[in-house]
């Protein structure tokens, strides 16, 4: 029997700490419906190195949905890794989406780890100029020859505030400061209104931070990168084999970079494997920092392998 469930709920916490299962047992109990906040897995294609829940296309409701275990899922499976996919227009889908599944008298559930979408999502962003491919190029071109941690001595000689906040392995963002630093002709750091410390709006509604031990979470994540390896580099010589640059922005994704190096011969399987699970691990302790700050989010911690049980979870979130 499902629950009626007015709200949206959101499950939050670092890769490899069990959103998806937790958002199906939520889904399955309230007829409710999944929207993705997961930068990598929005991407076709992409689905060992994502960890891309397993489901098939079918239409309803006279669209075409991804179905996984029966539940709807949204927000995966639908950029080409060639584009560029932000937060902004993030939100603006998920806005949409949770409009339409509150319309049916569903229950919309956000489930993912990038950050920036769900505080743009529910807090907002920043108003910052748009992107500019040309200097994203250059300034990727920079990092590529001179290395990361130059571009990121470039960042600190602008903005010292933006480049103590941002990590020199944060290709990404330490880019997207760059950028807007010269669009706007002022440091990114002025351009910070501060709002990424606030609270996510428990009125509009419920939040939910499952967050594991750090051992155990880490053991999690080598654990699984060693299972998917072998598909991920099939997944990964096949776009290579169709075209796609190294550069393509979907695999400049987590962890993808490795994989190419080591189909390229640059890095040895062992090697591979094992500086996947530590990128990995360095961005689960980025995720849990970014998801702890918001202190009025339902915090289940996860100390032993067994606490994690979907569905003793979801009847304690439901019950919040």
């Amino acid at each position: 029997m499902s629950l009626p469930i007015s709200k949206p709920i959101t499950i939050m916490g670092a890769n490899a700490s069990g959103k998806t299962g937790l958002a199906l047992e939520l889904a399955k109990k309230t007829d409710g419906e999944i929207i993705s906040a997961d930068s990598k897995q929005i991407y076709k294609y992409l689905s060992a190195g994502t960890s891309k829940p397993a489901g098939s296309w079918t239409t309803l409701r006279g669209h075409e949905v991804y179905l996984v275990e029966g539940v709807p899922y949204h927000l995966v499976d639908i950029a080409d890794p060639r584009n560029t996919y932000d937060a902004g227009t993030f939100a603006e889908s998920a806005r949409a989406l949770i409009d339409s599944i509150s319309a049916e008298g569903k229950t919309p559930i956000i489930a993912g780890g990038t950050g920036m979408y769900i505080q743009a999502l529910w807090n907002g962003l920043d108003p910052l100029p748009a992107a500019d491919q040309n200097i994203r190029k250059s300034l990727a071109a920079f990092a590529e020859e001179k290395g990361r941690e130059a571009l990121h001595a470039e960042l600190a000689a602008l903005d010292p505030k933006a480049a103590a906040q941002i990590p020199p392995n944060n290709l990404q963002r330490v880019i997207r400061a760059l950028e807007i630093t010269r669009l706007a002709g002022r440091p990114v750091s002025e351009l910070w209104s501060g709002r990424f410390l606030d609270a996510l709006p428990a009125h509009l509604g419920k939040f939910v931070f499952l967050k594991w031990d750090r051992d155990l979470l880490n053991e999690r994540i080598k654990s699984r990168t060693a299972s998917v390896f072998d598909a991920w580099v099939e997944e990964t010589r096949a776009l290579l084999e169709r075209g796609y640059p190294e550069d393509a922005p979907g695999l400049k994704s987590l962890g993808y970079p490795q994989v190419i190096d080591f189909i390229s011969g640059r890095m040895p399987r062992a090697e591979a494997v094992r500086a996947i699970a530590v990128v990995s691990m360095a961005y689960a302790k980025r995720q849990n920092t970014w998801f702890g700050r918001y202190k009025n989010a339902l915090l289940l911690n996860l100390s032993a392998p067994a606490d994690y049980d979907p569905e003793l979870l979801s009847r304690k979130v439901l019950s919040q």
